[in-house]
């Protein structure tokens, strides 16, 4: 399968939640991470598609052997090349950021997975993905794919001011975080701008692209709002909290679900995890960096970020800590609680 590589420790009897990312360039690390955030809180067992320039896979493979078997046991992962199945491969692997337009080409290479999350690298999971994976069941007959809003305000949103292309909604959507049923993908027919009647999602990637190249800024996530756009009834608009940027709080606070529940999944884009703008969404990717697996989780993880939180009071994001905070400490307490209970089952039945 395209020169795939397939690593397992465990044979895969349970069905596993399948992740997908693309890390070209210098993205080893921040994958990295996000894999890590991944790994440290799910329950169920994952498995990884990691879409990489060659150059990647070696180092892609070291890192991950050397994570404890503890976690490595929870999941299994895939290394594939770049590839695109239609079309220029060198126009699609320069649009917009190196290998980004390859997530559009998940449902054909991807041929036998069913349902799949894919993700950026600037991504950060601060609860179980087996959370958003249950929204796929929330999907009615036509959806087939969930994405957030790119913006909660019209009047300060980037698609709803400048875009010169349809795109879905008021505000459009973020695809930084994207849910998919790839088997409804692969058998829609979708209709388009194109020709009057529907085409196959890989039929019309790249005369869409033809079609739009010269008013698209952002790249792939321009042609899936131009798609959505027309097809509004196969899309499933997740709250802000499953996708969290520094939009939502640079400008005041504007994700209501994020302060009422806290951020599920957080989005560094901006390149915020390396430079000083947003110290918060830092020190969120600086500790889970850092964290030494096999440690406990309040002490090396949870402390930590509340002493670092401390210094970013003063920053707009910082302003709000319990919002980045809220989830990820429930769901260490249910990881400990989780492991009181096997401990104390354990323990009566001798």
């Amino acid at each position: 399968k395209l020169g795939e590589q397939k690593h397992s420790r465990e044979p895969s009897s349970s069905p596993c939640m399948h992740l997908a990312v693309v890390a070209c360039g210098d993205r080893l690390e921040e994958t990295l991470i996000m894999l890590k955030s991944a790994v440290l809180f799910s329950n169920r067992r994952l498995c990884f598609h990691i879409f990489a320039e060659d150059s990647l896979k070696p180092e892609f493979e070291k890192k991950l052997k050397e994570w404890p078997s503890s976690y490595t046991k929870k999941f299994e992962y895939n290394i594939y090349p770049i590839t695109f199945s239609v079309g220029n491969a060198q126009e699609w692997k320069k649009l917009f950021k190196p290998c980004a337009a390859q997530r559009l080409f998940l449902p054909v290479i991807l041929k036998d997975v069913d349902s799949l999350l894919y993700v950026d690298t600037d991504v950060l999971f601060l609860r179980p993905i087996d959370d958003i994976w249950h929204i796929l069941e929330e999907f009615n007959s036509t959806q087939l794919a969930a994405m957030a809003p790119e913006h909660e305000i019209p009047k300060i949103g980037w698609y709803s001011r400048f875009a010169r292309h349809p795109y879905y909604g008021t505000t459009g959507v973020n695809s930084g975080v994207m849910l998919m049923n790839l088997t409804r993908i692969r058998n829609t027919q979708f209709k388009n701008s194109l020709i009057p009647s529907g085409l196959t999602w890989e039929e019309m990637l790249y005369p869409l692209y033809q079609k739009y190249k010269n008013y698209i800024t952002w790249g792939d996530q321009d042609l899936l709002n131009i798609i959505f756009y027309f097809n509004p009834e196969c899309l499933y608009v997740f709250p802000c909290q499953w996708n969290y940027r520094p939009d939502h709080c640079m400008y005041g606070s504007n994700c209501k679900g994020a302060e009422e529940e806290g951020v599920s999944v957080l989005h560094g884009n901006r390149g915020v995890y390396h430079d000083d703008k947003q110290p918060t969404f830092k020190a969120l990717y600086e500790v889970i960096r850092d964290f030494p697996f096999e440690d406990n989780l309040f002490q090396s993880l949870y402390y930590p970020l509340q002493t670092k939180f401390l210094d970013t009071v003063h920053t707009l994001c910082g302003r709000i800590p319990q919002v980045f905070l809220k989830q990820i400490e429930k769901t260490m307490k249910k990881v400990y609680e989780n492991r009181v209970i096997v401990y104390l089952g354990a323990n009566h039945r001798y």
